[in-house]
């Protein structure tokens, strides 16, 4: 339902609404007022009429860009811009033998929609070795390795959270025993720094925060590949505690902000958008999904409550 033509244009469709995703801050496309076989024909006396979300004309509204040629850019975008914009389009038809005129009319629908790139954290997993289950220092152990983690990645403003592990007891193929640490954190680049500049500067704070939190997932991921070099070439003997060869993973958790939320059956051409919430639905917290309210309210859109 996107018909993007290398000119940042989507074109009309007559058959049905057109569902258009803008970046919340930036300008929308051009909506172009015709279809893209029309668009290749001469019209004759067109005449366009532009009517927001709110019903009202929009012609000499300040925060939009309406052509001669009746396309339609709004800019500056925001949740409450999101709806449907809906033109319509007058034009004549002369008949080429008897010069008779006919009018046409015709409607065209966008939907559009204001989004924002999901916020990115990284889900890691990684097993040690030790003695046994019943030992304290695995406890430390645990601790002080989500502090160096942390430590390797504070001039990213990222840090580790929900450190959590599991020892199991594994009988291997030669019937020995073994003891291992289950390790899980989540990587994270919500730190109180980013909530202040998120408010300062909001019009690229998702991009700035998921371009940090990739690095710091690339950085881990580098320690454990050096942990893993200096086990084999560095100690004469082999820790208490070591690394596991190649258990160490890494996945990527998606969150969406309050008001926003992924829906991949409404919202198919932008399926990993967080796309703000539609009237009816909200989103109170950092879910990926919005929820429907159970009684008719929230009329807005981005809703982060039914009231």
């Amino acid at each position: 339902s996107i018909d993007l033509i290398g000119k940042n244009e989507v074109y009309g469709d007559t058959r049905h609404e057109v569902n258009v995703y803008v970046k919340v801050f930036t300008n929308s496309p051009f909506l172009v007022c015709m279809d893209l076989a029309l668009s290749q024909e001469r019209v004759i006396d067109p005449n366009y009429l532009w009517i927001g979300p709110d019903g009202r004309d929009l012609q000499g509204q300040g925060y939009v860009n309406l052509t001669e040629s009746g396309k339609l850019m709004v800019m500056g975008f925001m949740v409450s811009m999101s709806g449907a914009y809906t033109c319509t389009l007058s034009h004549r038809v002369i008949e080429t033998t008897t010069q008779e005129e006919t009018e046409i009319v015709e409607a065209y629908k966008f939907m559009v929609y204001a989004y924002r790139e999901a916020d990115h954290a990284y889900q890691v997993s990684v097993r040690f070795r030790t003695v046994h289950c019943r030992l304290k220092i695995n406890d430390l152990f645990v601790d002080k390795l989500a502090k160096i983690l942390s430590s390797t990645i504070s001039y990213l403003n990222c840090h580790i959270t929900e450190s959590s592990y599991k020892c199991h007891s594994i009988r291997t193929p030669k019937n020995s025993l073994q003891y291992e640490l289950f390790v899980n954190f989540l990587v994270n680049p919500f730190v109180p720094e980013w909530e202040e500049f998120c408010h300062k500067d909001p019009y690229d704070c998702e991009d700035v925060t998921n371009r940090k939190v990739r690095q710091a997932a690339e950085r881990i991921g580098k320690f454990f590949h050096q942990l893993r070099h200096d086990l084999k070439h560095e100690f004469p003997t082999v820790p208490t505690i070591h690394y596991v060869d190649n258990s160490f993973s890494m996945t990527p958790i998606d969150s969406c902000r309050p008001g926003f939320g992924k829906n991949h059956h409404t919202h198919q051409n932008c399926a990993s958008c967080c796309v703000v919430c539609g009237p009816g639905t909200y989103s109170p917290n950092n879910e990926v999904t919005c929820r429907t309210c159970a009684s008719p309210q929230a009329r807005m859109y981005g809703a982060k409550s039914c009231y």
